[in-house]
């Protein structure tokens, strides 16, 4: 009887069950009563699909396990046939689905009509770190009230949402009362990194994680005008409960800056009248635990959402709110901005989805132009009001260290610093045709490449003396330490006219395409997130080969004794340099660059640029 209770009974199974028990039940009502409640049992999924979390059931003390994401998926494709749909996008390393509910009132409910009538979507990511928990609940709520009307009305008709309740499974079910010290609630949540230690929220461009890998999947399948990152900040105490902030906004050099001024300004308008304190920068101090060093805004490195995004001409909203709220009050907050992106976007997307459109084409057609690797703030700065607590600064004796101690009963006002001018920082002019990966490299890179649906293609011939750009590092400095599970490294130097031969097998990525900008990012080595700062290419600036001391002492003895401008060199450096002076191996290998046997090709980045497409 469990089976039909639960409405988990088939038509062949009811069917079966009458066939062998009817002829021993004789009293009609229960006859009766029997069949009502098959009816019941099979008409509930229809009738009474349970759309609540656990989190609304606890009065928002509590947040539900990831199968709960699974049931209310379901769930919602049940109740609204016509305008749900409940997708596995991936799967974790821990063998856990990837849900995405696809969500409208358009009449659309795939990519590919969305493509073909230009539908604006947006993406709404929760949970890439699994304790930052509010945007999982709060967009349960959001759409359940979107869908009845109750809020945000007939928006869902003028666009399509994906919504993403956990992006990071594993670490969600890594569940613990203890897993945010410095979070009020809920009583219980996950991990901030995946199963495989790594942080999501540092992966957009180098794509480690299958969960990311997933992510862009559904990115390139839909290519969604806005992502929304719904997250909790760290840090002080204060009043603020919230900061939206959007790219590209601060980068003004971009052709769709405009759009997400005015997306970030409508959605903090909207959070104003409802009684939030919102913010348009993240509110985390210049100085850590020091109130008054003020605060800076920049614009995000592509290993972020905010700054991966605009790479793509996209849009990207970074939804912080603050950790020292209680939850009930973070997922209403939280509720009322996807409210607000949803109402946005029902009037605006079709005017922000054009305008994207458009940069596409401009950015297809940008050979020889100045792009931005990386920015910096100016010097300017203003003084704005914060409203803070009143605190004391005192030597802490556990720490030895200064530590600050709010008073939240004493509200504050604060004037602090805001630097929020942004300017470029590291620059570069884009080849005429694109850059080439040699044959070497080619597979690694490929599948990078695929990941981000970049345009490439494989030279199938070989190609002699072609004229390219080479860059060779002057300076080489190796991360001491791993930093998601990569040895960074940074260098300096230069491009320069080469000419080298090109191998069958090489890729070629023509810069005439909309990513452009992610393109130069990726291989640029200068930039701040490209593949050689991650160490993609770190095998190409290590010594392998090496000329032993007694060579190098005979060698260099030899050479000063034949070149009095080689003897006038040495013995300058040796006054004029320090470290030189003082370094046994430098002194050598002064002699040993200058030997045949040298590697011609230490410190050579193997990626080419060219300025006309082989």
């Amino acid at each position: 009887m469990s089976n039909f209770t639960h409405g988990k009974m088939n038509d062949s199974q009811l069917s079966a069950f009458l066939h062998t028990h009817m002829s021993q039940i004789f009293i009609p009502q229960i006859i009766s009563s029997l069949l009502v409640s098959i009816a019941l049992a099979i008409a509930l999924p229809v009738a009474a699909v349970e759309l609540q979390t656990k989190a609304e059931k606890t009065n928002f003390q509590e947040t539900g396990p990831y199968q709960e994401v699974i049931q209310l998926c379901r769930a919602f494709a049940h109740r609204y046939p016509q305008f749900v749909r409940c997708e596995q996008f991936g799967e974790t390393p821990e063998g856990r689905p990837m849900h995405v509910l696809v969500v409208s009132k358009s009449g659309n409910l795939t990519a590919v009509q969305a493509k073909r009538k230009q539908i604006p979507v947006v993406l709404i990511q929760g949970g890439i770190h699994a304790g930052e928990i509010d945007g999982k609940d709060a967009g349960f709520l959001a759409l359940r009230q979107a869908l009845d009307n109750q809020a945000a009305v007939d928006a869902l008709k003028n666009q399509i949402v994906l919504f993403v309740p956990v992006f990071n499974v594993d670490g969600h079910e890594r569940f613990g009362p203890y897993n945010r010290p410095n979070q009020r609630g809920p009583k219980a949540m996950g991990w901030r990194t995946t199963a495989q230690n790594f942080n999501l929220n540092r992966d957009y461009l180098k794509a480690d994680a299958p969960e990311m890998q997933a992510m862009l999947k559904l990115i390139n399948t839909w290519d969604p005008l806005a992502l929304v990152d719904l997250h909790v900040t760290d840090g002080a105490k204060f009043e603020h409960d919230v900061s939206i902030q959007v790219e590209p906004s601060l980068n003004l050099d971009h052709p769709l800056a405009k759009s997400g001024r005015q997306l970030q300004d409508a959605v903090i308008a909207d959070l104003a009248k409802q009684g939030s304190l919102p913010l348009p920068f993240y509110m985390s101090f210049d100085e850590e635990d020091n109130p008054m060093s003020g605060f800076s805004n920049n614009v995000s490195t592509p290993r972020f959402s905010t700054g991966y995004m605009q790479l793509r001409n996209r849009m990207a909203m970074l939804v912080e709110t603050h950790s020292w709220k209680d939850y009930p009050t973070r997922v209403n907050i939280t509720r009322n901005v996807i409210v607000s992106v949803l109402e946005q976007i029902s009037q605006h997307g079709k005017t922000w989805h054009q305008s994207q459109l458009k940069a596409d084409l401009n950015s297809a057609q940008m050979a020889k132009q100045q792009v931005a690797l990386t920015y910096k703030n100016t010097e300017k700065s203003s003084i704005v009001e914060f409203r803070g607590y009143a605190y004391n600064r005192i030597n802490s004796e556990i720490s030895g260290a200064p530590m600050t101690r709010y008073d939240e009963s004493k509200p504050e006002l604060w004037k602090v610093k805001l630097q929020d001018e942004v300017m470029a920082d590291v620059t570069t002019y884009l080849p005429g045709a694109g850059y080439i990966v040699p044959a070497a490299w080619a597979k690694p890179i490929a599948a990078k490449l695929q990941q981000h649906a970049i345009q490439y293609s494989v030279i199938s011939e070989p190609l002699t003396n072609v004229d390219v750009g080479s860059f060779r590092a002057t300076q080489i400095t190796f991360s001491p330490a791993s930093i998601e599970q990569h040895q960074m490294l940074k260098v300096s130097g230069n491009w320069s006219p080469d000419h080298q031969n090109i191998l069958a097998g090489s890729l070629f990525i023509p810069i005439t395409q909309a990513k452009v900008r992610l393109i130069a990012s990726m291989f640029e080595p200068l930039g701040g997130d490209s593949l050689l700062n991650w160490g993609w290419f770190n095998n190409a600036f290590e010594m392998k080969e090496y000329m032993e001391a007694y060579v190098a002492e005979e060698y260099a003895r030899e050479s000063l004794q034949n070149s009095a401008e080689l003897r006038k060199e040495f013995e300058e450096r040796l006054k004029s340099d320090v470290n030189f002076r003082n370094d046994p191996a430098q002194r050598l290998q002064f002699f040993a660059k200058r030997h045949p046997s040298w590697d011609s090709r230490y410190g050579l980045y193997p990626v080419l640029r060219i300025d006309r497409a082989p």
